[in-house]
């Protein structure tokens, strides 16, 4: 089979490799999943880059998050061969998967494997920050890089709930496209002043910030929230470290605190996770939560791929998909 790795981390386009690899075989309770689509995320950049919360153990694929179809089952048959699925796991950027059957997910009858591949970490990160953020009907969301695959999936998601949304960008194409989901005010920071433009439509500052980016930005959102609110920090697309003002957090009773999927999902029950997974996919399959696709590449041409994912103003995701 064909594998996309890496023997250092390091910038992708640098130490990300094509390779040939004999098929895995699974073990009594895994299941073996002929992989068919994968999106690129900021997470699998920055776990190649070594800068991820996942250390890579070298040598190591890429990529999280992914759809396909099981073409070899557990031992009790509890996932038959032929049934689609989504699934995560380290190093998704290969031809063949081998993961345990508990936790592997049918794919909903009617989702494509391009909304599938990208069904679990971008809309479960959306819905659950909106659900822990304790946010209200007309309470007002700033959510950094608007027009990102989160941003947009968190723009609609608490449109419906009657969430006031503001959003940032840098572009002014964007604006109309992210207002006509959801968003409330469009800011483009590459021209507006953030916190002017926030205190002058919200009055007194949003409720809560997810901040994607960190760095400047993330200072100036910090400064854009109301006394009494919270920042939810669950990205680092600057590669830079939020600079915090001390005075700021004290006198404005401000909180700071880290959204990760992965203790999100483990701090749920059975039941929960069940009913988070319900939700979302709904969301998905209804359309009335839509995800983008901006191209497509087979997997032989990742170095492709990774091109078109770096370009900017793009408004889709990236996909390596197989036959």
């Amino acid at each position: 089979m064909k594998q996309v790795i890496f023997h250092q981390t390091g910038l992708p386009s640098e130490v990300l490799q094509l390779e040939e690899a004999p098929v895995p075989q699974p073990k009594p309770h895994e299941v073996r999943i002929k992989v068919t689509a994968r999106n690129i995320n900021p997470s699998d950049i920055m776990f190649v880059r070594g800068m991820y919360g996942i250390t890579p153990k070298l040598p190591s694929s890429a990529g999280f998050e992914a759809a396909g179809v099981v073409d070899a089952s557990d031992e009790s048959n509890s996932i038959p061969v032929g049934t689609r699925v989504i699934f995560t796991a380290i190093g998704t950027w290969k031809e063949y998967v081998c993961i345990p059957a508990a936790l592997v997910i049918p794919t909903p009858q009617g989702m494509t494997d391009e909304v599938a591949c990208q069904a679990f970490v971008n809309p479960l990160t959306a819905f659950g920050m909106i659900e822990t953020s304790g946010l209200k009907e007309g309470d007002w969301l700033l959510i950094t890089a608007g027009a990102s695959a989160f941003g947009k999936l968190a723009i609609q998601m608490a449109h419906h709930k009657g969430i006031k949304v503001a959003c940032t960008v840098r572009r002014d194409d964007q604006k109309e496209m992210l207002q006509s989901i959801g968003a409330d005010l469009v800011i483009n920071t590459e021209k507006e002043k953030l916190q002017k433009v926030i205190a002058e439509q919200t009055g007194e500052g949003v409720s809560v910030v997810f901040d994607a980016v960190g760095g400047v930005l993330g200072a100036k959102a910090i400064a854009s929230l109301k006394s009494g609110g919270k920042m939810m920090v669950f990205g680092l697309l600057s590669l830079e470290n939020i600079p915090l003002n001390s005075g700021l957090l004290i006198f404005k009773n401000l909180k700071v605190e880290g959204f990760w999927l992965t203790t999100y999902m483990e701090n749920l029950s059975p039941e929960q996770r069940k009913t988070v997974f319900k939700t979302v996919f709904t969301y998905l399959l209804s359309n009335k939560v839509k995800v983008d696709v901006q191209d497509s590449f087979p997997l032989e041409q990742f170095k492709e791929a990774l091109e078109a994912y770096e370009k900017g103003g793009r408004n889709g995701k990236v996909l390596l998909v197989s036959k």
